[in-house]
């Protein structure tokens, strides 16, 4: 995408927003940034843009887009918005943080997707990549927007990021050497006409990539494992059966094999990861790290210490025998499935707050033989109690306190209380993180209670 000398309407003004202000800004832009929400609730990017010369039309549900070369989306808006549709027909281009970035990366690209695990496995692919002496910067969907590494990538050998479905679908020039789709399962259905609509848009993340280059998927996964090879490169890797090339799980070991002839076995007694999803997401980063160059011993010291990220799965505290279970990030049937699948004790399980159009049936055959009770909280909860009726007993709760006391007086010992809700945060909280970090809190009162 060139930009000298446009004049750019960047929608959206919190991290992703900010961060693109400032980048075109700096290439001499005429910046216009537009956000629904009022002046005072954005104070905080505000001072970040301040100085830069951006004009700012805040507290607009439907800003004019007449009269830009582009506009900009941050990675939360719909592309689907009337007006966005209306500026696209009339042949303003409508793009993404990804689409700015792509022209001025000079640095090889690693890129991670998937519906589950992106987080855990960037960061540790981030970690394998440094521990075996490769420069490395970490950021697009995982924190740090891709805009705000560019200026620091003369210094770095490699560019590791996390990308969306969303941020994909408005970068049609985004061009990763090397991808992984760890996973597909339904998700984001309010955005997607169908779970069709969702798997191309996770598909597109190759769209770009030719000869040489290297696309990773995981062959257990039917939705990946069907996706066209393309002209580029490819490893596969399985938890459930042996590779000719790729990666596997083989008995108390993961093996890589690469087609250089490289064959590598990392032993399970010496990966703190634990669960199939987890070994998934370190096969998928093996086979990027080791590709790019990482050293095979300095990739046993990463997978010897790494814990994994906070609220996905994360264990909280055992209580007179009952373990607590963060699993916030699990916002999504397949991530809760996954979980479910983890325990074999007794589950209460803590679901519920905003649907994203989701199928929650899925779960059923899960729900009625590992789940002991559901206590179920946010808007979702009496969708819930209906589509799970009979599957275990149901119990409604007002708030997380509510239902971190509730799941307590219901549990015995051996047993499992897991957060896993199935559902976006927004309902109730800012985001996922802040609530899981509610459940810990009240789970650790409880504990200072006994």
């Amino acid at each position: 995408m060139d930009i000298k000398d446009q004049n750019i309407l960047v929608v959206g003004l919190a991290r992703t927003g900010a961060a693109l202000c400032r980048f075109l800004a700096g290439h001499g832009v005429r910046v216009t940034v537009t956000d629904q929400a009022p002046p005072n609730d954005l104070a905080e990017f505000r001072r970040d843009i301040q100085g830069l010369g951006v004009v700012e039309e805040l507290g607009v549900a439907q800003p004019r887009w007449e009269g830009y070369d582009a506009i900009v989306l941050s990675p939360g808006v719909p592309p689907e918005l009337p007006w966005l549709m209306a500026a696209r027909t009339a042949g303003v281009p409508v793009v993404g943080e990804l689409e700015v970035a792509a022209p001025f990366i000079r640095r090889p690209l690693l890129v991670v997707s998937g519906t589950n695990g992106k987080t855990t496995t960037t960061t540790l692919l981030g970690e394998l990549l440094t521990a075996s002496g490769k420069k490395t910067l970490v950021g697009g969907n995982i924190g740090t927007p891709v805009v705000a590494l560019l200026d620091q990538q003369e210094e770095a050998d490699l560019l590791v990021l996390e990308v969306s479905s969303f941020q994909l679908d408005t970068a049609p020039h985004f061009h990763p050497q090397a991808a992984a789709l760890l996973n597909i399962t339904p998700d984001h259905l309010d955005r997607y006409p169908d779970y069709d609509a969702y798997i191309a848009s996770k598909a597109s993340l190759f769209r770009r990539q030719e000869a040489g280059d290297l696309k990773v998927l995981n062959a257990d996964d039917p939705a990946v494992a069907g996706l066209d090879q393309g002209v580029s490169r490819v490893y596969y890797f399985s938890a459930t059966r042996p590779l000719t090339t790729g990666a596997w799980l083989n008995r108390d070991a993961l093996k890589v094999r690469l087609t250089d002839g490289r064959e590598e076995i990392f032993p399970l007694s010496h990966v703190r990861l634990q669960g199939r999803h987890n070994l998934e997401n370190v096969m998928a980063a093996l086979l990027l790290a080791l590709d790019a160059g990482a050293e095979p011993e300095a990739c046993r010291q990463v997978l010897a210490a790494f814990r994994g990220l906070p609220h996905r799965l994360e264990w909280v505290a055992d209580l007179k025998g009952v373990s607590f279970y963060d699993d916030s990030k699990g916002t999504n049937v397949g991530a809760v499935a996954t979980s479910l699948a983890h325990f074999d004790r007794p589950v209460i399980l803590i679901a519920g707050g905003r649907d994203k159009d989701s199928d929650f049936s899925l779960l059923n055959d899960l729900i009625a033989a590992r789940v002991k009770a559901l206590v179920l909280i946010g808007e979702t909860r009496q969708r819930l109690a209906r589509v799970w009726r009979g599957l275990a007993p149901a119990y409604l709760a007002d708030d997380m306190a509510a239902a971190v006391g509730r799941a307590w007086e219901l549990s015995r010992p051996g047993e499992v209380v897991l957060l896993s809700p199935a559902c976006a945060s927004f309902d109730m909280y800012k985001d996922y993180a802040q609530r899981g970090r509610d459940f810990q809190n009240l789970v650790r009162k409880l504990n200072h209670a006994e």
